[in-house]
């Protein structure tokens, strides 16, 4: 049987906060993905996205994006010069605009691993077993009301989905047999999830990257939300 715990190689130590801030810092709800050995743009195509519907984004952008209402004037998105008419067709032709879309799904690297960021939604979460394709892939899901959820694939499949703290909400493979995950109560799940996955992973996501411009794909229904 394969080994699917999730310690292994090291990219890189984790700081003091590697991951945990991202919880603070999407605190209206959030799903980070992480997926072994895939690039960005093979992270987005994976979830759905058209190689030529991929657009770069910050995050200030993406949230305005998703937040505006579809009769709102391009020209209240500060990011966008809304006499361009080329970036108007580009954002346009993703599904960006007119329409604000469900969800938004932003992707980067760091060192063996794509990672993506999505605010409020969970497209990804559903791709799990098809982003583990070459190693193991996670994705760490709180929504706004604080419920969370953690999916775990290797190598092609499906291993287990769980709540931190209640394993009797378990699909597949209780977490501690699986990961050596065990949540005894004290935080909140995902935060410490995040921690496990610092410790495990090595994996530091820089907070400035991410708030950046990221290749970016737009969906107009989420997965999951």
């Amino acid at each position: 049987m394969a080994d699917h715990h999730a310690g292994g190689i090291m990219s890189r130590g984790p700081g003091e906060n590697g991951l945990r801030w991202i919880a603070d810092a999407y605190d209206m709800g959030f799903t980070l993905t992480l997926s072994e050995g895939l690039s960005p743009s093979e992270l987005l195509r994976s979830v759905g996205a058209e190689e030529r519907h991929i657009v770069p984004l910050s995050r200030s952008a993406a949230y305005d994006l998703l937040l505006r209402d579809e009769g709102d004037h391009i020209s209240d998105l500060e990011f966008l010069d809304w006499e361009d008419a080329a970036a108007v067709a580009r954002l346009t032709s993703a599904g960006f605009l007119p329409a604000p879309p469900e969800t938004i799904v932003r992707a980067g690297s760091v060192a063996g691993w794509a990672y993506a960021l999505e605010e409020l939604g969970c497209r990804t979460g559903t791709y799990v077993a098809a982003l583990s394709e070459r190693g193991r892939a996670f994705a760490v899901h709180r929504n706004a009301t604080g419920f969370s959820r953690v999916d775990y694939g290797f190598r092609g499949e499906g291993v287990t989905s769980f709540e931190p703290g209640l394993p009797h909400l378990t699909n597949g493979v209780p977490a501690e047999e699986a990961l050596g995950f065990v949540h005894h109560g004290t935080g909140a799940g995902d935060v410490a999830f995040l921690r496990f996955l610092e410790d495990e992973l090595g994996v530091y996501l820089p907070f400035e990257e991410t708030e950046a411009e990221l290749p970016s794909a737009a969906f107009p229904h989420a997965a999951d939300g």
